[in-house]
């Protein structure tokens, strides 16, 4: 009788590399969606800043056809997830830390049509990026208020949340809105005359209103969270990041609706200017103060050892709408201390999104990115 030698055992290396399992849309959430955002921003905050820095519209250009591509690659990934992984996409929607990722949905849409209206007016035409605008704002507001309403409805009828449990990322579907709101405004001068401009300008003003009370439903359950349960997980502390979005997107709103405000209802310039720097100096002011106690943490934790995650991103959009707030207040009052508030904040949004841009590019190109 001939027996077989047996096979010799494989290299450890081979038996990683086979049980190591393979990227795939099944494990693409919605939080990707974040990284379109996050570019987006970079190029609107950019455009808006009350500087002239040589080369800073070229760059900005640049970024803004990166986050038109980056949502399109999003959106087909999504497409692709919802057909093939339903199971998948529904248990996401059941999941109370995912679920309020849904939000960056709208946000993405709303944010690549301010930056198109903004910064790619200049390559594709005025009346092309109104139209552009116009299409991915009205999506993306549908979007915001269906995500407004159902997420918080899923989290009182299906989730089943701890007392320990609240967390910032309760905010992005709140905040969805607010994102309508503040890049609402700068459609209305390319509205004729009527009820139309109207409604879209009391619109946004509506929209910021159902967020901001949302948003003021969530801050005290998040920071009761932090006070009676102490910090974050590490690799979720970057989300502390996600209270300036409201902060600074509700700035950036005020600031626009007033500029709106006196082109179509006749208002005087000036008191509209008046009632969105009551408004937004505050605001901004408390925003500063979080970002100070949110670094701290952010600090405390990457000295232990913090990973690097997705919620890395939540330095860059929240951190972006403080730029376009503080720029948008240093257009109505004329002080140069916000203008220069502006700057250091884009300084500090662009190098947070090359860290986090070049780290995921990175993750992906390893295959680490879309796993378990």
């Amino acid at each position: 009788m001939v027996t077989a030698a047996p096979a010799p055992p494989l290299p450890a290396a081979a038996v990683i590399r086979a049980r190591r399992p393979r990227p795939s849309v099944r494990h693409l959430g919605p939080n990707w969606y974040a990284t379109v955002m996050g570019t987006a921003i970079v190029a609107t905050a950019g455009a808006g800043l009350p500087v002239n820095i040589p080369g800073l519209r070229g760059v900005c250009r640049a970024v803004w056809v990166l986050s038109a591509l980056l949502l399109a690659a999003v959106l087909a990934a999504r497409a692709a997830h919802w057909a093939r992984h339903r199971d998948r996409a529904r248990a996401d929607l059941l999941d109370p830390a995912v679920a309020p990722f849904h939000g960056c949905l709208p946000m993405a849409l709303s944010a690549v049509g301010a930056a198109t209206l903004s910064v790619g007016a200049e390559v594709i035409g005025v009346r092309a990026a109104v139209a552009v605008d116009a299409v991915l704002w009205t999506a993306g507001t549908l979007t915001a208020l269906l995500m407004a309403a159902g997420i918080p409805a899923l989290m009182v009828v299906r989730h089943r949340i701890g007392p320990g449990d609240a967390s910032p990322v309760w905010l992005l579907p709140v905040v969805a809105p607010m994102v309508s709101a503040a890049t609402g405004p700068a459609l209305v001068p390319h509205l004729p005359p009527g009820q139309g401009r109207e409604a879209l300008l009391l619109g946004c003003v509506a929209l910021a209103g159902a967020s901001l009370l949302g948003t003021f439903l969530m801050l005290p359950l998040i920071f009761e969270r932090l006070v009676r349960h102490g910090p974050l997980p590490a690799a979720l502390t970057p989300a502390l990041f996600l209270v300036l979005g409201p902060l600074g997107q509700s700035t950036t709103a005020a600031g626009g609706m007033a500029d709106a405000v006196a082109y179509t209802a006749g208002v005087p310039e000036a008191a509209a200017r008046f009632a969105s720097v009551v408004y937004g100096v505050p605001v901004m002011g408390f925003a500063l103060l979080w970002l100070a106690s949110a670094g701290a943490l952010v600090v405390r934790a990457a000295r232990r050892g913090m990973p690097f995650a997705m919620t890395w991103w939540g330095f860059t959009f929240p951190v972006g709408t403080c730029v376009t707030g503080a720029a948008a207040l240093s257009r109505h009052t004329g002080l140069h201390a916000f203008g220069w508030l502006a700057v250091v904040l884009y300084g500090a949004l662009v190098a947070a999104w090359a860290l986090v841009a070049a780290r995921t590019a990175l993750g992906l190109a390893r295959g680490k990115m879309l796993t378990p």
